[in-house]
C-alpha cells in the first residue's frame, strides 16, 4: 500500500494565481502572513500527515473503535498521533486570537486539513467536528460559555460534537423530540442521538457536545428547537473537567467505511437528565447549528478532494511499478503506457486539480466576506459563500466517488483486495454524499434559498465572471480550443437557470426533480472555469519564463483534458434538466 504525499506545488499554485493569497492577507490586514509562510506551514503538516497520520489509517480501518467499561476506545495509536497533533497547535490554525488562535486565513485552514483528510481521513474527523463547534460558540454562545469552553477547544485540549440526528428524524430534524428542562442555570437534557461522529472517545479531557433539542413550551416544527452545550464531564470551580454528566455512548455504528472513527449512538440524561447550557436565544437552535453545518459542508466537500488525491496517489504509483505488457524483445513494461489507463489517470488528475481549485476559492471568499471594507462588499462575497457552499459539498463529494472507483479500477483485480488499500478509500469516500446533509439536501438549497429566492442574481454574477475569463481565453490562440468549450458550457449553465426560474413557477415538483443534475451542472461549469484559469496562469508563467517549467506544461494540458473529457458532461446534464419532472413524478407508487 503506497503512502501519502501532499501535493503542495499544485495548492500553492492555487493560492496564488487563483486566489491572489498575498492580497487577500493584504486586505485582510494579515501583513506578517505570506506565501512563504504557507509554504513552511504546509510543509510541516505534510510531515505530521505522511510521517504519523497515513501510517495509522490502515490501522484505524482493520482494528476500528471498539466500546468499553469506559466508553468509546479509539483506534490502536490514535491517541498518541492526536497528542502530536494538539501539542503542534494545529487546531488553532485559524482560531481568533482572543481565544488563543493564530488568525490565520480560513483558505490556509482548508489547505491544511486537505493533509489531514488525505493522510487519515477517520482521524481528522475528529478535529473537522470541533473547529463546527469553535464556530457556532464564538458566534452564538454568550460570554460565559465562551469563557469556559472555547480556549480549551481552540487548543485542541478538548473536542466537540454535532448532535442532531434522532432514530425518527433524520434530515427531517422538525420531528427531533430530544427535550430540555429549565433547572436554574441550566438545562436538563433527555434524548437519544444517533450517527454521533467521534461522540465519545480517550483522547482528551473533556468532549463538548452541541446538541438540538426543544423546550417545554416550544412551538412545533423548525422554529421549536433550541441549541444546548452539554459537557462530558461538568466544570468544576476552576474550569476544569470534574463530575461526569449524564451523558454516554451507549453502542457503536458498524459501518461500511471510515472504521477509525467512532460513530455513537448518545444517550442523554436517562433518567434525570444531562445538564446542559442554552447557546443563543431560545427556539433559535436551528439558526446557531446552520452555523456549524455550513462550516462542516465545505469541509465535508473537502474531504471529498483529499479522499480523491490519496486514491490517485496509490493508482499512479501501482500504475508505475505493475508489469503487465511484453514487448517483442520479451521485455516487460508497465501498465502507466497503456492508453486506457492513461486515461483513468488523467481524468482523476484533472478532477482533483479542478476539485482542489474550487475548495481553495470557495474557503478564500469566506475570508473576503469576513474581512470586506464595507457591509456591501461583505454582501457580495457571502453571496459567492453561499452559492459555492451546496456546490463545493454536492459535486466535489459525488466525484469523489467516480475517481476513488477509477482508483479501485486501475489496480485491476487487486484493487477488489482490501490488502492494497484501493478499496479502503473508496469505502471511506461513500459516507461523503450523505453526511452534513445529502447531494438532494444541497441540490435543493442551491435551487430555492441560492438561485429562487433571488431570482438567479447570485449565480448571474458567478456567470458573468466566467465570461470574463471566456475572453481571456480568446486572447491566447493556444487556449482557443479551451475558450469554444468554455463558452458552449457556460451556455449551457445560463439555460439550465433560465429553464429552473421560468419552471418552478408552473410546476411544483421541477425544482425538487431537475435539482440535482443543476448542481452538477454547476458543479463541472465552476471547475472547467477555474481549470481555464488555471491555463492561463500558466500560460502567462511560462511565457515570461518564471515558475517550474514542466509543472505549468502539465496543468495546461491537465486543464485540456478537462475541457475535452470533463467539461461536455454539462450539455447532457443540460438535456436532463431540460427534461424537467414528467417521467420523474409519472409513476404511481406501486409502480416502483
Amino acid at each position: 500500500m503506497s503512502g501519502y504525499a501532499h501535493p503542495y506545488r499544485d495548492t500553492e499554485f492555487v493560492l496564488e494565481a487563483l486566489v491572489g493569497f498575498e492580497q487577500l492577507c493584504a486586505s485582510a490586514q494579515l501583513q506578517d502572513v505570506n506565501s512563504e509562510l504557507v509554504s513552511a506551514i504546509l510543509s510541516e503538516a505534510g510531515r505530521l500527515g505522511s510521517g504519523v497520520l497515513a501510517p495509522l489509517n490502515r490501522v484505524g480501518d482493520t482494528q476500528g473503535t471498539h466500546l468499553g467499561e469506559n466508553g468509546v476506545q479509539e483506534a490502536p495509536g490514535f491517541a498518541d498521533a492526536y497528542r502530536q497533533f494538539q501539542e503542534g497547535g494545529w487546531p488553532s490554525l485559524t482560531a481568533k486570537e482572543q481565544y488563543g488562535g493564530q488568525n490565520l486565513p480560513n483558505v490556509i485552514g482548508t489547505a491544511v486539513n486537505e493533509i489531514w483528510h488525505s493522510a487519515n481521513m477517520a482521524f481528522a474527523l475528529c478535529p473537522m467536528l470541533t473547529q463546527g463547534a469553535i464556530e457556532a460558540i464564538a458566534h452564538h454562545g454568550s460570554a460565559e460559555l465562551q469563557a469556559a469552553y472555547l480556549d480549551k477547544l481552540v487548543s485542541g485540549e478538548w473536542t466537540g460534537t454535532m448532535n442532531l440526528t434522532e432514530p425518527d428524524a433524520g434530515s427531517d430534524l422538525a420531528a427531533i423530540k430530544s427535550r430540555a428542562v429549565p433547572q436554574g442555570d441550566h438545562y436538563l437534557i433527555t434524548g437519544q442521538k444517533i450517527f454521533i461522529t467521534w461522540g465519545d472517545h480517550q483522547m482528551t479531557d473533556n468532549v463538548v457536545h452541541l446538541v438540538l433539542a426543544r423546550l417545554p413550551d416550544a412551538p412545533a416544527g423548525v422554529k421549536g428547537i433550541s441549541l444546548f452545550v452539554v459537557p462530558k464531564f461538568l466544570l468544576d470551580a476552576q474550569g476544569q473537567p470534574g463530575v461526569r454528566n449524564n451523558v454516554q455512548c451507549i453502542s457503536l455504528e458498524h459501518k461500511l467505511g471510515i472504521h477509525g472513527s467512532p460513530t455513537c449512538v448518545m444517550n442523554f440524561g436517562d433518567p434525570e437528565g444531562a445538564v446542559g447550557y442554552l447557546v443563543g436565544e431560545p427556539h433559535m437552535g436551528l439558526a446557531c447549528m446552520f452555523t456549524m453545518m455550513n462550516h462542516a459542508r465545505q469541509s465535508v466537500g473537502l474531504q471529498g478532494l483529499s479522499i480523491a488525491e490519496r486514491a490517485y496517489q496509490q493508482a499512479r504509483q501501482y500504475a508505475k511499478d505493475r508489469l503487465q505488457g511484453t514487448r517483442k524483445d520479451g521485455s516487460r513494461f508497465s501498465i502507466i503506457h497503456f492508453p486506457d489507463v492513461r486515461r483513468m489517470l488523467m481524468q482523476m488528475k484533472a478532477s482533483i486539480e479542478a476539485m482542489r481549485a474550487l475548495s481553495l476559492v470557495a474557503a478564500a471568499e469566506v475570508d473576503r466576506a469576513a474581512h470586506a471594507p464595507t457591509p456591501e462588499l461583505a454582501h457580495q462575497h457571502q453571496g459567492r459563500v453561499d452559492v459555492f457552499t451546496p456546490i463545493v459539498k454536492g459535486w466535489l463529494t459525488e466525484l469523489a466517488q467516480e475517481v476513488t472507483s477509477l482508483g479501485v479500477q486501475i489496480h485491476g483485480g487487486m484493487g477488489f483486495i482490501e490488502e492494497t488499500g484501493a478499496a479502503q478509500h473508496y469505502r471511506d469516500a461513500r459516507i461523503l454524499t450523505i453526511y452534513e446533509g445529502t447531494t438532494g439536501i444541497q441540490a435543493l438549497d442551491l435551487v430555492g434559498r441560492k438561485t429562487l429566492l433571488n431570482q438567479g442574481a447570485l449565480l448571474n454574477s458567478l456567470l458573468e465572471e466566467m465570461d470574463q475569463t471566456v475572453e481571456q481565453l480568446r486572447h491566447i490562440d493556444a487556449l482557443d480550443y479551451q475558450a469554444v468549450a468554455l463558452a458552449a458550457a457556460l451556455g449551457a449553465g445560463r439555460e439550465a437557470l433560465s429553464l429552473l426560474l421560468d419552471n418552478a413557477k408552473r410546476d411544483a415538483d421541477w425544482a425538487g426533480s431537475v435539482s440535482v443534475n443543476f448542481l452538477m451542472l454547476f458543479g463541472y461549469l465552476s471547475g472547467g472555469w477555474l481549470m481555464a484559469r488555471s491555463a492561463v496562469q500558466a500560460h502567462a508563467q511560462l511565457e515570461a519564463g518564471t515558475g517550474d517549467a514542466e509543472f505549468l506544461k502539465a496543468k495546461g494540458v491537465s486543464a485540456r483534458f478537462y475541457a475535452e473529457q470533463l467539461l461536455p458532461r454539462v450539455h447532457a446534464l443540460l438535456a436532463a434538466v431540460s427534461a424537467g419532472s414528467a417521467s420523474i413524478m409519472a409513476l404511481d407508487d406501486e409502480q416502483f
